[in-house]
């Protein structure tokens, strides 16, 4: 892979390592209720899950396969039924995400960063 290539795949990880730090603050300290009940953080939080997934959808194959630790698919899965399937959104499993799922990404993808450090 080229040095261009690598930092292609790297800015995307850089940016849902930003999207999920983004998720964990501007729910921090919330209940669920109080998160169904705030639109803004609702709204901001799920833009930024969809954001999450569709960066994820620009990292290659290889790196995917290199990095099995971290749920691509899953990732990808969500931000689609996010984008085409908010209506039927499930407000406990938004929940699992928001105070489960992202807080345990971060590391991994922090983790994907510090093995693959940028030599340009």
């Amino acid at each position: 892979m080229s040095d261009k290539g690598r930092r292609a795949w790297r800015f995307y990880v850089e940016d849902m390592v930003r999207f999920s730090r983004r998720v964990i603050e501007y729910t921090q300290g919330l209940t669920q209720k109080a998160f169904e009940e705030n639109s803004l953080v609702r709204d901001a939080t799920l833009r930024n899950l969809e954001l999450i997934g569709e960066a994820a959808t620009r990292i290659p194959d290889k790196v995917r396969l290199e990095n099995t630790e971290i749920p691509w698919r899953q990732i990808v899965a969500t931000r689609n039924q996010l984008i085409h399937g908010y209506l039927g959104l499930d407000e406990a499993t938004l929940w699992s995400l928001v105070q489960k799922e992202v807080p345990n990404l971060l590391p991994l993808l922090l983790n994907l960063l510090a093995k693959n450090p940028d030599d340009a």
